[in-house]
């Protein structure tokens, strides 16, 4: 049993993960949140996820492209790509290759008596780490880690989800959050790799 969500279908071989359905990053704000949920634990569990990403129904032609869901992506890629596929856009190909130059150590949570340290390097150079110590704060994102939506959400809680989210650690689509830092439950070897 490793513990990832069954909203997902998904098939366990080894250490691979195939997901059974593509998986729409822009689609529903449960849907999203749900396909983010399940990407991150597959990186928390060190697990290599194989999925494709859900592609909109549009119709084709010269001046028609080819376009996918994607508006979160920016926020993102510190989660596993999808399989590549030979007509994917640019974005998708550079989301591989940022995730294949730095896969554990992008963004991650350990978690502390009473706090929670995030660091943060998708923006590289530059790095964040962020140290969740207010009760509040720590509870709220312990909260998300499954998706929630905001309608559930007392005042108190919905403010910490506007500060996760204004500082890019958890995710909030159409009426739903989600924490997005993976735990990091053991450090890689080597560890000096994050």
């Amino acid at each position: 049993m490793t513990g990832l969500p069954e909203t997902v279908p998904h098939r366990l071989i080894g250490r691979q993960v195939h997901v059974d359905v593509p998986l729409r990053l822009g689609g529903a704000g449960r849907e999203t949140v749900v396909a983010v949920q399940f990407l991150r634990e597959c990186q928390s569990q060190q697990l290599r996820p194989h999925w494709e990403i859900a592609y909109e129904d549009r119709p084709r032609g010269d001046d028609a492209p080819d376009t996918h869901d994607t508006p979160y992506l920016r926020m993102l890629h510190h989660l596993p790509p999808p399989v590549e596929r030979p007509d994917e856009p640019g974005e998708l190909s550079a989301w591989r290759a940022s995730h294949a130059a730095f896969p554990a150590g992008m963004l991650y949570h350990r978690r502390g008596p009473d706090f929670i340290t995030v660091m943060d390097r998708r923006e590289r150079p530059a790095s964040a780490r962020f140290t969740l110590d207010h009760p509040d704060l720590v509870a709220t994102f312990a909260r998300v880690q499954e998706p929630t939506p905001l309608g559930e959400l007392d005042a108190v809680q919905r403010e910490a989800v506007d500060l996760l989210a204004a500082e890019r650690l958890a995710l909030v689509a159409d009426g739903w959050a989600v924490a997005l830092p993976p735990r990091l439950r053991r450090w890689p070897v080597p560890c000096t790799g994050i």
